[in-house]
C-alpha cells in the first residue's frame, strides 16, 4: 500500500453522481439524541462513527474489553454525511478517542481518492476546532470486499493518500484493516462476509478487532 496507485487518473470523480441529501438521515440522528436523553454518554470514551460497517459491530464492547465505547454509526452514510451531522454525533459526546469509518461509500457513490482525503481532513479539521487538538483522531481504512472490488485501485489509493496524512497529522492515526483481510496472493477473503458480499461476518469483525485492539493497547489509550 505504500506505493501511490493511480493517483492522477482516480483524482476526477469515479462517476457523475448528485450528492445524496444528509436529511435521510434526521430521524437517525434524532434517535440517537433521544438515548442520550434518557442515559447521557460518560465523557472520555471511545467513540465509533461512520457507516454500516460499524452499526453492525454488535460485539464492539465485548471486542474491546476494559474500554468505556459509544457506536454512532448511521448505515449507509458517508464523509459528508457525518460533516454534516457532527455537531449531534460527534461533539455531545465529548468523548476522549474517534474511530471514524467513512470512505467506503463515498468511492462507491463517486467520490474520488482525492475527495475522500479532503473530507477527512476537513472532519479532522472540525474535531480539533471543537474538542480540541489533544482529542486522538482514527481514520480505519476502506476496507476491501467482494461486492465493491472493481474499485480496488480506488481504494488503494485512498488508503495511501489517508495513511500519509495521518502520518504527518497530529494526533491522528490509522488503522489498516484492508491488509489483513487479504489473502496471501493479495485477493479478498470470500469468507469474512455475510450474503452480500459487502458487510461482515463475525470472522470479519475479528479481523476489526485484533487491529484496532492491538493499536489501542500499543497506543496506551
Amino acid at each position: 500500500m505504500r506505493t501511490l496507485i493511480l493517483l492522477l487518473f482516480f483524482s476526477c470523480p469515479l462517476s457523475a453522481q448528485p450528492a445524496a441529501d444528509p436529511a435521510r438521515w434526521e430521524k437517525t440522528i434524532q434517535r440517537f439524541e433521544a438515548t442520550d436523553r434518557e442515559k447521557p454518554v460518560p465523557p472520555g470514551g471511545v467513540l465509533f462513527v461512520g457507516s454500516s460497517s460499524v452499526v453492525k459491530w454488535n460485539t464492539l464492547a465485548k471486542d474491546l474489553p476494559g474500554h468505556t465505547v459509544v457506536n454512532r454509526g448511521f448505515g449507509g452514510s458517508n464523509f459528508h454525511d457525518l460533516i454534516f451531522y457532527a455537531d449531534r454525533v460527534i461533539y455531545p459526546c465529548k468523548p476522549g478517542l474517534i474511530f471514524v469509518y467513512e470512505g467506503d461509500n463515498d468511492l462507491a457513490q463517486g467520490d474520488s481518492p482525492r475527495e475522500v482525503l479532503e473530507s477527512a481532513r476537513k472532519l479532522r479539521d472540525m474535531i480539533a476546532g471543537a474538542l480540541g487538538d489533544e482529542v486522538p483522531v482514527v481514520f480505519i481504512s476502506p476496507k476491501p470486499s467482494l461486492a465493491r472490488w472493481n474499485l480496488k485501485a480506488a481504494y488503494e489509493t485512498t488508503n495511501e493518500l489517508l495513511w500519509r496524512y495521518t502520518e504527518n497529522t497530529g494526533n491522528t492515526y490509522f488503522a489498516d484493516v484492508w491488509y489483513p483481510s487479504l489473502t496471501a496472493d493479495g485477493e479478498v477473503m470470500d469468507d469474512i462476509f455475510v450474503e452480500d458480499d459487502l458487510h461482515m461476518n463475525a470472522e470479519g469483525y475479528k479481523i476489526w478487532a485484533e487491529v484496532i485492539g492491538k493499536m489501542l493497547e500499543r497506543e496506551g489509550w
